[in-house]
């Protein structure tokens, strides 16, 4: 960890800009910035970049501006600032891509029990993007189904986490015996371990539904985010592109 590389000193001041404007015109930004489910009247094709600049709060941004900072900029100094922002922003489409067809799954999942009352898709919708649900819903599948079926219609995406979690693979493969000193950890722990333990933690929160770091954290665009940088790191060190820079 050194000095803040161009392109992590630029995400940075973006994304610290949004979060200003976040906290002056609070929902509006949200429904214009966050990436919400298709079908949801709120989409619009932009924000699949765009929520990658929108935080849920202080911590949030902090964590993910630490991260970016800690372990973007050695990648960037290794790769210049174009193939960062490539990488940077492909894995944050790529958790956003994975992240909604999860969504798409839940939702398809919870729409078929509930139309097995008789219900119209078009009446479902209706009640949904109204911002309700039928308490009787719940008499037709689990619970986690209509939850699930719920939060992917009516809960939109922010963050950089995604891209934040292709970088990590990223430097994990790069710089696999660095040592990394965390806040919950007493001792240092090498990157080539840490890194997958962070990944398998998320992914397991995301099949189980047992979130060990709290409510509301889109586990799949983390995982998403990972597997892109994985399979990007992959390809590039067969291609032997990895070491390779481009053009500042």
């Amino acid at each position: 960890m050194g000095r803040v590389t161009d392109a992590v000193k630029h995400l940075i001041i973006i994304n610290v800009l949004f979060f200003f404007a976040t906290q002056l015109y609070g929902d509006q930004m949200y429904q214009w910035f966050s990436l919400w489910f298709p079908k949801n009247e709120n989409f619009v094709l932009w924000q699949l970049i765009s929520h990658m600049f929108m935080h849920g709060g202080l911590m949030h941004i902090l964590f993910n501006m630490y991260a970016l900072w800690a372990f973007g900029s050695p990648l960037e100094q290794m790769w210049g600032r174009n193939k960062f922002f490539f990488f940077y922003f492909s894995a944050g489409i790529g958790a956003a891509l994975i992240h909604t067809g999860v969504n798409y799954y839940y939702f398809n999942e919870g729409m078929d029990a509930i139309l097995s009352s008789g219900i119209s898709k078009e009446q479902v919708l209706e009640v949904v993007s109204s911002g309700k649900y039928s308490p009787s819903w719940y008499e037709l599948a689990s619970k986690s189904t209509i939850d699930n079926f719920l939060s992917s219609f009516s809960t939109p995406a922010v963050g950089a986490s995604g891209a934040i979690y292709g970088i990590l693979v990223a430097f994990g493969m790069s710089y696999p015996n660095s040592e990394l000193f965390l806040m919950f950890v007493p001792v240092p722990v090498k990157a080539k371990y840490f890194i997958p333990v962070l990944i398998g933690i998320d992914l397991f929160s995301g099949v189980t539904g047992y979130s060990i770091f709290g409510n509301g954290i889109a586990h799949f665009a983390h995982v998403g985010g990972a597997l892109v940088g994985f399979l990007m790191m992959w390809y590039w060190k067969k291609n032997q592109f990895n070491n390779n820079r481009w053009d500042r």
